[in-house]
């Protein structure tokens, strides 16, 4: 997620793939006369001089005319939503032009001026894209104590640490904080071991509750979930979107949508919690799940849209979803944000 996503577009057979393997030093993408070799977008993560860690996202022909054209360009204007910077070879077509005119992103057109050339534009660009700050941000400072509650449920990968936990005890190690780490159950024991009141507690949001009921009313709270979704998106048009969640009604349709894809959990937060605590406030609704890339065109038949921390995509990925539900009218907000209104705590929760 903390890359630098680059995508390289342009008609069948316009060099794309042999652009990528000039700059990975590397057979990365199959390259052929043949027309529409690419098919699916192909990522390649490599350390690029000048730039550090991309992500380097070869894509299909946009004039692709076989019969599996259309849902190529499909998958190419998904691979085009995560990208902060697009490199187009050849002339754009209409469609092209319409897609990178509504994105602020930089667009480098290439004609065969070398890799050398093409490092330097990417350089050059990279410099213009917002800078992600701390996921804490102005929150802690060198010595600050913070308190993480962290549950090892089911949907916790055996032996492993969630991503954004693991992101932000990284973060506060880096920043001369003092991180500690409990979890729902054992907070309790936490709260008593701890010599003076922690300066933050970041929980995960599905015991944002429980941890408000717990800790004492004065101490600074926020979770996961919302960190993420205040580096990556807009904290303000989220906090608007939960707040629709008071105009539902039975028989509303609302979008759960994941930037991951994973194997379904019983005790899954997007797909069972979020439903659940939505079904108990307003009634029957109709709720419908997008994994992975797959976010619907048409937005317009939903009410609201619930979005996940997004832990494994790019900034660029979550602004483009706030973007096109901006442009359909429909209220978008994160797990974590929609929980804490749903829990009516989000009034508690300090944001970075």
């Amino acid at each position: 997620m903390e890359r630098l996503h680059i995508v390289f577009l342009g008609p069948v057979n316009s060099g794309k793939s042999t652009l990528v393997n000039l700059l990975c030093g590397q057979e990365v993408s199959l390259v052929s006369p043949v027309p529409g070799t690419t098919t699916d977008p192909v990522r390649k993560v490599a350390e690029l001089p000048g730039l550090g860690p991309c992500v380097l996202i070869d894509t299909a022909g946009y004039d692709d005319s076989s019969v599996l054209g259309a849902e190529r360009l499909r998958l190419t204007e998904s691979a085009i939503d995560s990208a902060h910077i697009a490199v187009v070879l050849g002339e754009p077509s209409g469609w092209l032009e319409k897609k990178l005119s509504g994105l602020d992103i930089p667009i480098i057109h290439y004609a065969g001026e070398g890799a050398e050339w093409l490092l330097g534009r990417l350089a050059d660009a990279s410099k213009e894209l917002p800078q992600e700050g701390f996921l804490t941000g102005n929150l802690v400072r060198k010595g600050s104590q913070v308190l993480l509650v962290m549950p090892q449920d089911g949907e916790a990968p055996k032996g492993r640490l969630i991503l954004p936990q693991v992101n932000v005890i990284r973060e506060l190690l880096d920043r001369g904080c003092v991180p500690h780490c409990c979890t729902a159950e054992s907070l309790a024991d936490a709260i008593k071991g701890l010599s003076a009141a922690p300066d933050l507690v970041i929980t995960d949001s599905q015991v944002f509750k429980r941890v408000a009921e717990t800790i004492p009313a004065e101490w600074p709270l926020t979770s996961f979930s919302v960190l993420l979704a205040c580096v990556k998106g807009d904290a303000s048009a989220f906090i608007e979107g939960a707040r629709a969640i008071d105009a539902l009604k039975p028989g509303d349709k609302v979008l759960i949508a994941e930037a991951c894809t994973h194997v379904p959990a019983s005790e899954d937060i997007g797909r069972v919690k979020i439903p659940a605590m939505l079904r108990k406030r307003v009634g029957d609704l109709t709720v419908d799940i997008a994994a992975g890339n797959d976010f619907p065109a048409d937005l317009s038949p939903y009410k609201l849209i619930i979005h996940c921390g997004a832990c494994v995509a790019s900034s660029a990925l979550v602004r483009s979803r706030i973007r096109k539900a901006a442009a359909a009218e429909v209220p978008i907000t994160n797990y974590g944000i929609a929980i804490a209104f749903l829990q009516g705590i989000l009034h508690r929760i300090v944001l970075p």
